[in-house]
C-alpha cells in the first residue's frame, strides 16, 4: 500500500509541477508581452518642455508688442510736442512786431532755431517763395509742394510718402498786413520709427536665445525631475511575481522622492506577501500530500467486498479527513491574519479575561493550573477577547503536551513600561522540559517545530497563530527564558485603552 499511494503521489506531484510550470511559463510571457509593448503618445517630459516653450514664446511675443505699441505711441506724443515747441516759439516771436513782412519774419524764426536731425523748417511766403533751414531737396519736390499748400492758408497737418519715407507736414499759417505765409515743420518720421524698430529687433534676437535657453533648461529640469518616474516605470515593468527585490533609489527631500518612498514601501509589502503567500503554498502543499498520499493508496487498495476492510478503511479516512479539516482551518485563520476585519476589538476586564481561560484550560488536561495576575490590572483595555483567549489556549494546550500529569502551569497577566509604552504581557509558564535557545524563534514560523512529545499529532502551526494573533493586535509573541525550569511563552500587546472622548471610537495601533 505505501510504495502504491507514493508512486500515485509522485505522479500526482509531477503533474502538477508540470502544470505550475506552465502557469508561470505564461505568466512570464504576458509579463514580457507587457514590457515590450511599445510606448504609445508624447512623453511627459515633452509635453511640459512644449508647454514651457509656447508660455514662454507667448510672454515675450506678447511683452514685445506691449513694449512695440507703448513707445510707439510715445514717440507720437513726443513727436507732437517737439512740433508744438517749434510752433509756439514761433508764435512767441510774432508777437514781439519787429519785422516789417512775413518774409523778415520766417527769415528771423530760422536764423534763431536750429531744427532737430529728423526736422525740416519751411518758411512759405506768397505765392511759394520759400526760405527753408537746412537746405533739403524735398521742398523742391512736386508731391511735397502739392501737399502743402492748402495747409498755408488753412493751417493743420499732413502726412506724405517720400522716398526718405514718411513724413508730417504741420503748419502755422501768418498774415500780416496783406501779406501772408506759413511756417512748416517738417518731421521725418521714419528715422525715429527706424530707432524702434532696431531695439525691437535686438529684443526680438535676446526673446529668442530667452526663449530657447529657457526651453533648454525645462527640458533638463523636468528630465531630472521625471527621472524618478521613469526609473519607477522601469522597476515596474521588471517587476514580477518571482522578483519583486528591486527598489527605487531615494535622492532628495521632495514629492518625487516621497512618491518614490511611497512605491519602494508598497514594493516591500507586496514583496512579503508574495512571500507569505508562496510560503504559505508551499507549506499547504508539503502538508496535504502526505494525507492525499494515504487516501489515495487506501482507496486504491481497498477490497468493497471485505466488510472488515472497508469498515477499517473508512474509520481511518475518516480520521484523515478530521486531520486536513483540522489543518485547512489552521491554515485559513493563518491567511486572515492580515485582513483588518482579523480582529473585532472591544473594551475588555482582563482578570476577568484571564479567569475565563483558567477556566477552560482545566479540561485540556489534569494540572495544577494556577491564575497569576498583576496589580493594578485594567479593566477598560481594548483589544480582542476572543483572539486572546485563542492564543492562550493554544499555549496551554502545548505546555499539556509537554508535561506531565499534576505538574504545575501558570497562566498571568501583568502591565509593563509606562505612559503611552504601556503594554500588556501575559504569559503561560509551564514546568516541562523547555526551549532550546535555537528553536525559541523558529517555533513560531509556520510547520515549526522543537522536540515533538509521542503522540502530538499536530502540524506545527499552533504557535505560528499565536503569533499571529499577537501582531495583528501590534504586539508580538516569544518565548521568554523562564526563571527556573521549563517553558514560558508570552503574548505582549499595546495597552490601548478606549478614547474618553468618543466612547464608540476604539482606537487601535493595527488598524
Amino acid at each position: 500500500m505505501t510504495t502504491t499511494a507514493t508512486t500515485t503521489a509522485g505522479t500526482t506531484t509531477g503533474e502538477a509541477a508540470a502544470t505550475t510550470g506552465t502557469t508561470a511559463t505564461s505568466a512570464t510571457s504576458a509579463t514580457s508581452a507587457m514590457t515590450t509593448e511599445p510606448r504609445r503618445g508624447v512623453s511627459v517630459r515633452t509635453r511640459i518642455t512644449a508647454a514651457v516653450a509656447l508660455l514662454v514664446t507667448v510672454a515675450l511675443a506678447g511683452a514685445g508688442l506691449i513694449v512695440y505699441f507703448v513707445e510707439s505711441r510715445s514717440l507720437t506724443e513726443s513727436t507732437q510736442r517737439e512740433v508744438e515747441q517749434e510752433l509756439d516759439e514761433f508764435v512767441a516771436l510774432q508777437k514781439t512786431g519787429d519785422f516789417a513782412s512775413v518774409r523778415d519774419l520766417l527769415s528771423g524764426f530760422l536764423e534763431r532755431n536750429v531744427p532737430d536731425e529728423d526736422e525740416l523748417l519751411v518758411g512759405w511766403v506768397g505765392d511759394g517763395r520759400i526760405v527753408r533751414f537746412p537746405d533739403d531737396p524735398l521742398v523742391r519736390d512736386q508731391r511735397f509742394l502739392a501737399a502743402a499748400a492748402p495747409l498755408v492758408t488753412d493751417g493743420g497737418t499732413a502726412y506724405l510718402d517720400t522716398d526718405r519715407g514718411e513724413v508730417r507736414i504741420t503748419s502755422q499759417p501768418v498774415t500780416q498786413g496783406d501779406q501772408r505765409g506759413a511756417l512748416l515743420v517738417v518731421t521725418f518720421l521714419d528715422e525715429e520709427r527706424g530707432e524702434l524698430l532696431r531695439t525691437m529687433r535686438t529684443y526680438a534676437l535676446v526673446a529668442v536665445i530667452a526663449a530657447v535657453l529657457v526651453t533648454a533648461t525645462a527640458a533638463w529640469q523636468s528630465g531630472r525631475l521625471l527621472r524618478p518616474l521613469r526609473s519607477l516605470r522601469t522597476a515596474t515593468e521588471s517587476t514580477s511575481a518571482t522578483d519583486l527585490s528591486r527598489r527605487l533609489p531615494e535622492r532628495g527631500n521632495d514629492d518625487i522622492t516621497a512618491l518614490t518612498r511611497t512605491v519602494n514601501g508598497m514594493l516591500d509589502r507586496l514583496e512579503h506577501a508574495f512571500a507569505g503567500q508562496r510560503q504559505f503554498l508551499d507549506d499547504a502543499g508539503h502538508e496535504l500530500r502526505t494525507p492525499l498520499t494515504i487516501l489515495r493508496g487506501h482507496l486504491e487498495l481497498l477490497d468493497p467486498h471485505d466488510p472488515v476492510e472497508v469498515a477499517e478503511t473508512r474509520a481511518l479516512l475518516l480520521d484523515e479527513v478530521d486531520r486536513m479539516a483540522r489543518l485547512v482551518g489552521d491554515l485559513i485563520l493563518l491567511a486572515k491574519s492580515d485582513r483588518p476585519d482579523f480582529l473585532s476589538p472591544a473594551t475588555t476586564d482582563i482578570a476577568d479575561l484571564l479567569a475565563a481561560v483558567v477556566t477552560k484550560a482545566r479540561a485540556l488536561g489534569e494540572r495544577d493550573w494556577v491564575l497569576a495576575l498583576g496589580e493594578d490590572l485594567p479593566a477598560d483595555l481594548v483589544l480582542d477577547a476572543q483572539r486572546i483567549t485563542q492564543a492562550l489556549l493554544a499555549l496551554a494546550d502545548n505546555a499539556v503536551k509537554h508535561t506531565g500529569p499534576g505538574t504545575r502551569i501558570e497562566i498571568g497577566a501583568g502591565l509593563s513600561g509606562g505612559g503611552t509604552g504601556t503594554t500588556l504581557r501575559c504569559w503561560v509558564h509551564d514546568a516541562g522540559p523547555g526551549v532550546a535557545p535555537a528553536d525559541r524563534e523558529r517555533i513560531f514560523q509556520r510547520f515549526g517545530r522543537a522536540a515533538v512529545p509521542e503522540g502530538d499529532e499536530g502540524f506545527g502551526l499552533g504557535l505560528s497563530i499565536v503569533a499571529a494573533i499577537a501582531e495583528a493586535h501590534g504586539g508580538r509573541a516569544y518565548a521568554d527564558p523562564a526563571p527556573g525550569t521549563g517553558a514560558r511563552f508570552v503574548v505582549e500587546v499595546p495597552a490601548v485603552r478606549p478614547d474618553p472622548n468618543d466612547p464608540e471610537e476604539l482606537p487601535w495601533p493595527a488598524s
